[in-house]
């Protein structure tokens, strides 16, 4: 990605266009498209925004806080200097921000590696500080005159979902810091706090009291509780169980590897939810079943040997797994769920959202309904929609469906995953073929 810097600007260069493909694969991007859409009055507007993004329609991006800035040129050349405004963070705000990525290391490392977790916008916002953009915080302002989104403000926001999923720092720039800024002021906070006894800047001294730690030691001989164990940046690595003297009979030493390597990486993880603040109010998860444990440790990629000992101990057919693998890969628990579910129905608004997708007659596709799944007549594509209104891209090869990509909140685009821009693809490592381009008038979903 292509980018200039100065100061606390960063332009980004234009992206190729998006044909073939949706507009965000993460969910915080698809919560950036959400806040767009939802508050859209214009719902042709929104969708013509679309086009002109998906046809790399949009110049350079200029994102700087408070304001995103592009050119944008219309079919017949025309090009509008469009801006997004976004509020940007207080001071107080910034703070508290700060504070709560700074006490999970996790977080951090999360921010390093271009993720953002669904744990930090959480924590962010029981501190008071949305980070996400909600209905209405998208503010339009364009050289053609409209006072809410136009085209061409929409189809800014689509292509800057495209970036936010490659960069999400680009979305605290956008609300007052620059990542060098922040990187450096997180560093420092998480290092005074893993110094005892060290006074946080800023932050008045805490009001008297009785230590946990004491208060357990008067509880009787018991001995005092030990400090909280610091976050793991890396996972240990297990010893080596092959070589030198062979196993014992029934010993699978590849399995047994491989369950170590695992079971480090899920207690890494667990400490980090375990460090995490309001970790002691958080609701317990609900566990995973055996089939979606096994899926899950089937995407680690074992010996082949391994993985089809976990299908066989859930009773089904490696094929299955491999499937439920792919799902998990593109979505985890809800994108496993959206291949498992055959008897679910779709969310009442699901028939409203097809309905406005397609712009013009002649671009909507056949679809035949079954229940909450969607499939295009003559072709081997297929939507699923769950029960938070988000649509799966399936295709169909070798007899099966196979996932195709992450939800998307506009079916739309969830079809443009599914065709994979006119060919049918399978599992990976298979050869595409070509399917059919055919699109025909819209059919009754009933």
């Amino acid at each position: 990605m292509n980018r200039a810097t100065g100061n606390d600007e960063l332009v980004l260069a234009a992206l190729p266009p998006a044909r073939g493909r949706g507009f965000a694969a993460t969910w915080w991007g698809q919560r950036w498209l959400k806040a767009l859409e939802d508050a859209a009055l214009d719902g042709d507007r929104i969708r013509q925004g679309r086009r002109h993004a998906r046809a790399g329609a949009v110049g350079a991006v200029s994102v700087r806080p408070g304001r995103l800035t592009a050119v944008v040129r219309a079919a017949d050349g025309t090009g509008h200097r469009a801006d997004v405004l976004l509020r940007r963070l207080t001071g107080p705000e910034w703070d508290r921000l700060l504070n709560t990525v700074a006490g999970e290391a996790g977080h951090l490392a999360a921010l390093l590696d271009r993720d953002m977790p669904a744990r930090l916008v959480e924590d962010a916002a029981a501190a008071g500080v949305d980070l996400l953009p909600g209905i209405g915080d998208l503010e339009p302002s364009c050289e053609c005159g409209e006072w809410d989104h136009c085209a061409h403000t929409a189809a800014l926001c689509y292509q800057v979902a495209r970036l936010l999923d490659a960069d999400p720092f680009l979305l605290l720039l956008l609300r007052g810091r620059a990542e060098r800024e922040l990187t450096d002021e997180l560093q420092r906070r998480s290092a005074a706090r893993a110094e005892p006894g060290r006074e946080r800047p800023g932050h008045p001294p805490l009001p008297a009291g009785v230590r946990a730690v004491d208060a357990y030691a008067r509880a009787g001989t018991l001995p005092p509780l030990p400090f909280p164990p610091p976050a793991v940046a890396e996972p240990g690595t297990g010893p080596a169980l092959s070589g030198g003297a062979g196993p014992a009979d029934g010993l699978d030493t590849a399995a047994l590897e491989f369950l170590v390597a695992d079971t480090a990486l899920r207690a890494r993880r667990l400490l980090a939810e375990a460090l995490a603040p309001g970790h002691a109010t958080a609701p317990v998860p609900v566990p995973l079943g055996r089939w979606e444990d096994a899926v899950r440790m089937a995407a680690g990629r074992p010996p082949e040997r391994v993985a089809g000992r976990l299908a066989e101990g859930c009773g089904r057919p490696a094929r299955d797994l491999r499937v439920a693998v792919r799902a998990w890969e593109c979505g985890g628990r809800a994108a496993l769920a959206a291949l498992e579910d055959t008897a679910g129905d779709a969310p009442a608004r699901a028939a409203d959202l097809l309905a406005t997708a397609w712009s013009g007659e002649e671009s909507r596709p056949v679809l035949r309904r079954s229940g909450a799944r969607w499939t295009v007549v003559g072709e081997a594509v297929q939507l699923r929609c769950d029960a938070d209104g988000r649509w799966w891209p399936f295709r169909r090869t070798g007899g099966r469906w196979w996932p195709a990509g992450p939800a998307e909140t506009d079916p739309a685009a969830a079809l443009a995953a599914a065709r994979g821009d006119g060919a049918t693809a399978g599992p990976p490592g298979t050869v595409a073929r070509r399917g059919t381009d055919r699109q025909t008038r819209s059919a009754s979903t009933g």
